[in-house]
């Protein structure tokens, strides 16, 4: 495109800035009963307002103005990035950084695995034991299954299980919390998505407690919008944050069970320094997925990335690190 002389960098740039205002809905509000204050309720709160901020951030008069604070971080993204979808986040306010496909509905894998966890922690009473049923064994086999290697029989409490669940992604703890905590899993997944409209989530939808790809490789999805709210919510609760902060976790054997040692699937804990969780996740249909957050000089950023790659399982972390280097220049 050829531009006469009279028209100035600052003029192309407004135009540029004034493109992808009307490409951002706004997220409806959730349609809920109101409840006691929880952690997730209060995170979900400030998360919901992420849109609007969003939306006076990239108004006509802000993008135009050359003295907008706003404007330097609109112009500029990340390098690099090779996810279909992804959005970064101002952890504490919600005030989204970056986006790309901010609305569009994709799978994500075992990042559904967070709200199962968020499902249980509002159940709480989470020193019960439950014991690991003996459908677990053939559900992993049957869809080759990320595990943590439970054995049927044995007697874990929900707070274990939630470490096997997170940590090293266990779809066979999803199954025994389902199951416990549905109670059975209709019941379960139920609760996954009136917890989902609760939390304003009103583009996510959960056909399963752990991301594998049944009944269909699409049937649960979510948007980088919904995600960042989810990831916000989830790491409202203590029990979670503690969880996801952790490389590796060890249970020693009793009496009640074998002895377990679990390791996260999260590479960014080894090889991004200040970062605080969150989880992975990966199908054919998703990619290799990544819901995240890291901490550096007072400041909190948290990201989601969907589909870096088909084929690459460390493009997910290649990509938050660059949305988190460039998120930590322009927060």
């Amino acid at each position: 495109m050829h531009l006469p002389a009279r028209f100035s960098a600052l003029a192309l740039a407004g135009a540029l800035l004034l493109v992808p205002v009307e490409a951002a809905p706004a997220l409806a509000a959730p349609a809920a009963p109101a409840a006691p204050a929880t952690p997730a309720a209060s995170a979900a709160a400030a998360a919901t307002a992420a849109p609007a901020r969003l939306a006076s951030a990239t108004s006509p008069a802000l993008a135009t103005s050359p003295t907008s604070a706003t404007a330097p971080a609109l112009v500029r993204a990340p390098r690099g990035v090779q996810a279909k979808g992804g959005a970064l986040a101002n952890a504490a306010t919600g005030a989204v950084l970056w986006s790309r496909g901010m609305n569009t509905k994709l799978p994500m894998g075992s990042i559904t695995k967070v709200m199962t966890a968020i499902v249980v922690l509002r159940a709480g009473n989470l020193h019960q034991r439950i014991v690991v049923p003996k459908g677990v064994v053939p559900y992993d086999r049957k869809y080759d299954a990320s595990n943590a290697g439970l054995r049927p029989g044995d007697y874990l409490t929900a707070q274990e299980l939630l470490e096997a669940l997170l940590l090293p992604s266990g779809c066979d703890a999803a199954y025994a919390l389902a199951k416990a905590y549905g109670p059975g899993w209709t019941a379960f997944i139920a609760k996954m998505n009136s917890t989902a409209q609760a939390l304003g989530l009103t583009h996510t939808h959960f056909s399963n407690f752990d991301g594998l790809p049944w009944p269909t490789e699409t049937s649960t999805y979510s948007t980088p919008r919904d995600l960042i709210a989810l990831g916000r919510a989830a790491m409202g609760y203590p029990v979670l944050r503690s969880i996801v902060d952790q490389r590796t976790y060890r249970l020693a054997a009793t009496p009640r069970h074998h002895a377990y040692v679990w390791r996260t699937t999260n590479m960014l804990l080894r090889d991004y320094p200040g970062t605080i969780g969150i989880k992975t996740g990966s199908t054919r249909a998703a990619g290799y997925c990544l819901l995240f957050e890291a901490r550096k000089n007072g400041h909190a950023l948290l990201g989601v990335v969907l589909h870096s790659s088909r084929n690459n399982d460390m493009a997910s972390f290649a990509d938050a690190t660059k949305i988190l280097d460039w998120g930590f220049r322009h927060d």
